[in-house]
Formats: structure tokens, C-alpha cells, sequence
């Protein structure tokens, strides 16, 4: 390990690490605008300036400068601040003076750095250059004559992404940024380099014009979009949440989020439930609380009482609902709303069990009936990461572009019986096997025991390593099973039991039409499916509107706090539950929020702690014997749920990026 000396003192370094990463150690601030932690060094700012001896008598850019033995590294000399002051300055020759119009304001590097590096005016009287603006499609808004050419955009597409669809043209003071042919981006995770930007080249164009930072309340949440869990920040101002952010968490999604997590807080106030609604002569008519708990008690259910649980789902709601099913004498409970039926009896067969940091470590993996690049694209970053250490990977399913090199192996399940040979050896010579399981596998009869069965026959297991790992792609997914919603044989066993009182808790997905006996209660938050289908409508929060506890698709628990409120007469789902009991004779045993957590983590001792749940490792006795053609789980990436069809944002991106349609914009 190297050591050096920053202005004056020593320390010690890890092999590899650069002169930036040095001074960073040793607590100094080194200005940057091209350098990242996740992307490769570009060295194109400089102003990352600092002076080394032994070296030149020079500034030297820090970020791509090696730290070696004995180096003696200054930040805060004189010719390190007229060099930084120098670089602001070339910067800021072409850069418009438009910060009170400008989306960045508050929350700019540019203004930042220039205010503790910069020289107090410029010598330039030169006409500034201007650049027309790109098409970068419904998410990112172009300001082009902004950018400084710091490439992180482009650096994020190629390496992270992996849709290198961004670049830059021409050359010298004419050099632009543009997506090739200025289509749109066509990446789950083009939102990213709004964040990545360090000036106002590249804005969320829905946020555009709505909001200044300092105006905004930010509250920490979880993401619901996908079942990885991804960590957020919800901004609002008064009783609107105007956009969510990701917040850094290595252990789960690092610094990004994919454009469904930012973009789909539009469709939070649009199509929303704010008053309850009951069912007479075959309408849907706006009642108060006390009509619609009084229709719901004059249900002669004789204990034939079942919930369905929705895929948005906080914990608390699914133990709330699931404590007033068994209190009216029911037991059916299910959150699989699709019809899938797979076995829980262990739920570490249903679980990412290498975890989404071990993942990136797997020197082989093994993809069945998934197409990662829609069920979890932050997943499908991580296995980026793995090709790059030198993984390779093999996948049976629907042939889909996953960004990166995959050698296909068909697309039939009982392949899974007769693996090629040199998928076998591959594994055989593995350290440190995967396999990744999708929903196209879960949804057909026996592939789930196929690929256990795999187990054994691939070496997945081995010591402190658990190769074996099954992808969800509902947030509630995991939380759910933990809590039992999983009645054996799935919704078709529900439906054919034929309830009396139905509880669909934020069910949007599920068909309806097999409950046409059974008086549906709907609690939730959108005017979709199930509000349709409902004989009352009870209004509920949606996941900004309450705190809650989410499991993501490793066992993580993890909690979200509430951001603002829910509109009109909507109340928090487990109050109304708590309210509805009473009603109903079958008062729940909590009055407050933190009350109904304690119970819950009373009853189910993993929920009550944040971190990695320990499921333990047992393979359960599965049929096997699958065969045809895996199918994919979901048809369009951007409108998987009920906030997403609310979204006007999610709809032009379906349309224009899965459907194809073009929009013109109109001239400014």
C-alpha cells in the first residue's frame, strides 16, 4: 500500500488508488466535474486540479493520476487555486447565464464550485456559443448550449445502461452531445443522467419548471415500482409529491433508479380514490364511511371471509387485513394475484438468495424465463458488473437484447432436464455458480422443481454461497409470503372456494370475473381494475401517503416514511381496517400505527428489524417435468401497475418507447 503525504499529512492508501481518492482520504475537498466513483476516469474537466512532487512543476489532474510511494500531493496552494480559477473560467466561456430559468439552480456543481473556486468575473468579451437543443425522448429535457462536456452522460449509457445511444459530435469548440440520429434514449434507467449531470444540460423534463430544491419538504422512502426495493427520496411541496430521487444504498441500488421509480409520481394525483363509493343498482355511488361500513356489515359471510393482496403493498396494511380475516372466522389469503401457485413451504427456494451485492461476484449465471432488463433492470446493471470481472452467462427463455453478451440456449422448458454440456462444465469449474429464476418460470407447471432440482446438478450451493435465486417483481411480493399470503393452489383455489366477503387490498391485477359471487370490499388508492369490479370502495394510501415496511426480492426489510397526505376523504389502509373492525364486531388489537408494527413484529420477528431476513436453506420436494415455450410476465415495462396508468409520463413512454408512435414537439 502506498503511502503519500497530503499537505503535510501521511497516511497510507490502497494499491490503485488515484491521487483524488488519496486527497478525499485525507479529508481535502477536490473540486470535479467529469470525475464519478461508478464511471471510468475521463480526466476531461480538469479541475481536479492539485500539485505532486515529484513531478512536473505543474498542476496535475488528481482523478487520473496514480497515488504512488512518497508522492507529496498540495490542494491548497497558490498555483492550485489560479489553476482552478483558470479552469472555471475557460468553463464558464460558453456557459449562459440563464441560472434563474434553469432546473439546476439550487442543486448545481457548476454554481457551486464556481462560487468556492472561481474567479469574482471573466476576461472573456467573446460571443458566447449556443447549441440547439436534442431529443432525448419523455424523460430527459435537453438545455445543450449548457453542457461542459464532461461525458458522464455518455460514460453512464455505455458502462451502466448499456444502451450506448449517447455521444458526442464533432470537434473542438463545435463538440455536442446528442443521442445518435436524436431519438429517444430507449433505457429503463435514462432518468440517471438528469442526477449525473453536474450543470443544466440535462433535465427531468416532467419536473421542468415546477419546483426549487430549498422549496421542497424531502422525506426518506421505498421504492414500489419493482421488487428490488430501490431506496428513494420523495420531494413535495404542500400535499404533491413533485418528483422522487434515488438515495445512495450500496447493498441495494447502489445510486440509481429506473424511470418507472422516478417518473411515475404524476399518476399519484391523477385517477384517485378520495371518497368511498358503494355499489347500488349496479352503479358505483359516492356514500360516507358509515354507508359504506354499514354495507359491508350487512354481509352474511358465515366465516367465508379471503384477501387478496395488491402488489404496492407496505406490510403493515397485508398484517392488518390478514388479522381481520382470521377475526371473521377466514383463512384465505393471497397476494399472487396473476394466478401463479408456486410453492412457499420454504421460502428460501422463492428468495434471491446471493443477494444483489453477491451477484456481481458470480463467475457463472444461468438465466431461466426472465427478461431482467423489465423485472429488475437494477438488477441487470449488477450482472453488467459481473460480465466486466469476466463472467459469462447463459439463459433459457424469450430472446431479448439484455444489454450485454448472452449465449441463448432455446427457448423450452424442458431443456432444463438436458442442460448442454457446456453449460455443465461451466458450472463444474465455477467458484462461485448462479442462477437467476424468473416469473416465465414460476408460471409454468414443474420449472420451478426443474430448477431446483438444478441445484445439485450446477454446484450452485457451496460454502457461504447460495447460487440459487428467484426474481420477483412485486414490491409486496416477499413481505406477503412472509405474512402467509399464499393459500395452496393460488387465487384459482380462492376463487373456487367461492367467499362470501372479498378484501382486495390494492389488487389491481387480478381477474375479477372469478369472483362474481363474493361481495368485494376494494381498498386502495387508484380507479383501476379492482375499484371497478368492487361493490365497495374504501379510499387508501398509495405508498408516498403512509410509513410502512417493505421486503425486497434478497428478504431485505426495509421502511419508507410517509411524504404527504392522502386526498380528500382517502384515509391510511391500515386505519381504515382498524375502524372497519369495530364496525364489524372483530376489533383489531391496536390503535396506532406503532402499535400495529409491534404486533406485527410480534407475530413475524424478521419484520420488526431492518436488514437481511435469514430464511435458512431447504429445497422442498417439487414436481418437475416442465416442457413448451417460457412466457414473459410482463407485456409493457412502463404500465405494470395502477400509479404507472395514471402516469401521463409513463404512458408517452410506453407509447413512444415499446409502441413505437412519435410525438412532435412544437417549436419554442
Amino acid at each position: 500500500m502506498p503511502k503519500v503525504k497530503v499537505d503535510g499529512v501521511e497516511l497510507e492508501v490502497p494499491a490503485g488508488a488515484t491521487v483524488l481518492q488519496a486527497c478525499e482520504m485525507a479529508g481535502k475537498e477536490i473540486p470535479r466535474f467529469c470525475y464519478h466513483e461508478r464511471l471510468s476516469i475521463a480526466g476531461n474537466c480538469r479541475m481536479c486540479l492539485v500539485e505532486v512532487k515529484p513531478g512536473p512543476p505543474k498542476p496535475q489532474a488528481s482523478c487520473a493520476l496514480p497515488a504512488a510511494d512518497n508522492q507529496e500531493i498540495f490542494t491548497q496552494t497558490e498555483m492550485v487555486k489560479k489553476a482552478r480559477e483558470g479552469v472555471m473560467e475557460f468553463l464558464l466561456i460558453n456557459h449562459p447565464l440563464d441560472c434563474p430559468i434553469c432546473d439546476q439552480g439550487g442543486e448545481c456543481d457548476l454554481q457551486d464550485q464556481s462560487v468556492a473556486y472561481g474567479r469574482g468575473g471573466s476576461r472573456f468579451e467573446e460571443n458566447k456559443r449556443a447549441v440547439t437543443e436534442k431529443y432525448m425522448g419523455p424523460i430527459v429535457k435537453t438545455v445543450m448550449t449548457r453542457c461542459i462536456q464532461c461525458t458522464r452522460c455518455v460514460r453512464f449509457a455505455e458502462e451502466v445502461a448499456g444502451v450506448p445511444e449517447i455521444g458526442a459530435i464533432y470537434r473542438g469548440e463545435n463538440m455536442q452531445i446528442t443521442t445518435y440520429l436524436e431519438h429517444a434514449a430507449k433505457s429503463e434507467l435514462s432518468g440517471n443522467v438528469v442526477d449525473l449531470c453536474p450543470v443544466g444540460a440535462l433535465t427531468s423534463k416532467p419536473y421542468a419548471f415546477e419546483a426549487r430544491p430549498w422549496e421542497l419538504r424531502k422525506t426518506p422512502a421505498i421504492d414500489v415500482m419493482d421488487a428490488v426495493g430501490t431506496n428513494i427520496r420523495l420531494d413535495s411541496r404542500g400535499r404533491q409529491v413533485l418528483r422522487a430521487v434515488p438515495r445512495i444504498n450500496d447493498d441495494v441500488n447502489e445510486e440509481w433508479a429506473s424511470d418507472k421509480t422516478r417518473h411515475n409520481v404524476d399518476g399519484l394525483v391523477r385517477k384517485r380514490l378520495d371518497k368511498p363509493f358503494v355499489r347500488k343498482d349496479g352503479k358505483l355511488v359516492p356514500a360516507t364511511w358509515e354507508e359504506a361500513f354499514k354495507a359491508i356489515a350487512a354481509v352474511q359471510h358465515g366465516g367465508s371471509v379471503a384477501a387478496l393482496a395488491g402488489d404496492l403493498l407496505d406490510c403493515e396494511t397485508m398484517f392488518a387485513g390478514k388479522l381481520l380475516v382470521e377475526k371473521l372466522g377466514g383463512s384465505m389469503l393471497e397476494g399472487r394475484q396473476t394466478g401463479l401457485a408456486y410453492d412457499v413451504s420454504s421460502l428460501s427456494a422463492v428468495n434471491f438468495n446471493t443477494t444483489l451485492n453477491g451477484i456481481e461476484t458470480a463467475d457463472v449465471i444461468l438465466l431461466v424465463g426472465t427478461n431482467l432488463r423489465w423485472e429488475a433492470p437494477l438488477v441487470n446493471t449488477r450482472i453488467r458488473k459481473a460480465i466486466k470481472k469476466g463472467a459469462k452467462v447463459f439463459a433459457l427463455g424469450p430472446q431479448v437484447d439484455l444489454t450485454y453478451k448472452v449465449e441463448w440456449l432455446g427457448n423450452d422448458a424442458s431443456l432444463l432436464a438436458k442442460l448442454p454440456e457446456a453449460v455443465v462444465e461451466a458450472f463444474g469449474r465455477a467458484a462461485r455458480p448462479a442462477m437467476i429464476v424468473g416469473g416465465g418460470v414460476l408460471a409454468k407447471d414443474g420449472a420451478h422443481g426443474d430448477t431446483l432440482a438444478l441445484v445439485e446438478t450446477l454446484g450452485l450451493i457451496k460454502d457461504g454461497w447460495n447460487g440459487y435465486n428467484v426474481l420477483h417483481f412485486a414490491a409486496a411480493r416477499m413481505g406477503g409470503l412472509m405474512l402467509g399470503y399464499a393459500t395452496t393452489g393460488g387465487i384459482k383455489a380462492v376463487a373456487a372456494a367461492k367467499p362470501k366477503l372479498l378484501f382486495s387490498l390494492g389488487a389491481d391485477e387480478a381477474d375479477y370475473s372469478a369472483f362474481d359471487d363474493s361481495f368485494k370490499v376494494y381498498v386502495g388508492h387508484h380507479g383501476d381494475k379492482g375499484a371497478h369490479a368492487a361493490d365497495v370502495i374504501l379510499p387508501g394510501a398509495s405508498y408516498a401517503e403512509k410509513a410502512g415496511t417493505y421486503v425486497n426480492l434478497e428478504g431485505r426489510v426495509q421502511r419508507g416514511e410517509k411524504a404527504v397526505f392522502a386526498p380528500g376523504d382517502a384515509r391510511e389502509d391500515w386505519s381504515i381496517l382498524r375502524a372497519l373492525s369495530e364496525v364489524l364486531g372483530a376489533t383489531l388489537p391496536f390503535d396506532s400505527f406503532d402499535a400495529l408494527r409491534a404486533e406485527m413484529a410480534k407475530a413475524v420477528p424478521a419484520l420488526g428489524v431492518e436488514g437481511l431476513a435469514d430464511y435458512g436453506w431447504s429445497v422442498p420436494s417439487l414436481p418437475t417435468g416442465a416442457s413448451g415455450e417460457f412466457g414473459s410476465p410482463i407485456k409493457d415495462f412502463y404500465l405494470t401497475n395502477a400509479i404507472c396508468r395514471a402516469s401521463p409520463t409513463m404512458q408517452q413512454c410506453s407509447a413512444e418507447l415499446i409502441h413505437g408512435t412519435s410525438f412532435a414537439e412544437a417549436a419554442e
